[in-house]
């Protein structure tokens, strides 16, 4: 069984935006989840976890980093990134209650 090398954050989002992934997802102010360079709001049952990966700091423990990559009903793809933990990007818990929400179906394509 071969292992393959654990990839930083940055790896993973080079390798996604030479498939052409490269929006992300961000919460705005009024909790709404859109698309950050258009604005395109969308709502959980829009979306699907495709992918996910965890990354942690090597020398900070509290430089733990979430990224979901998820996929619309159009098929369209895009990142939600966050830091997890004490850190995390979100007060309150509309962020983890909008992932929580969403259904996981893990596509082998994204397993770098």
């Amino acid at each position: 069984m071969s292992t393959k090398p654990m990839l930083t954050l940055s790896q993973v989002m080079e390798k996604l935006r030479e498939k052409g992934i490269t929006d992300e997802i961000v919460m705005n102010d009024k909790k709404q989840f859109v698309i950050h360079s258009t604005q395109k709001a969308y709502r959980a049952e829009d979306l699907k976890i495709i992918r996910t990966y965890r990354f942690e700091g090597a020398s900070d423990p509290a430089d733990n980093i979430a990224m979901y990559l998820v996929e619309d009903f159009y098929g369209n793809k895009a990142m939600i990134i966050d830091s997890y933990g004490a850190n995390s990007n979100y007060e309150g818990s509309e962020f983890d209650d909008f992932i929580k929400s969403l259904p996981t179906e893990e596509k082998e394509e994204y397993d770098f």
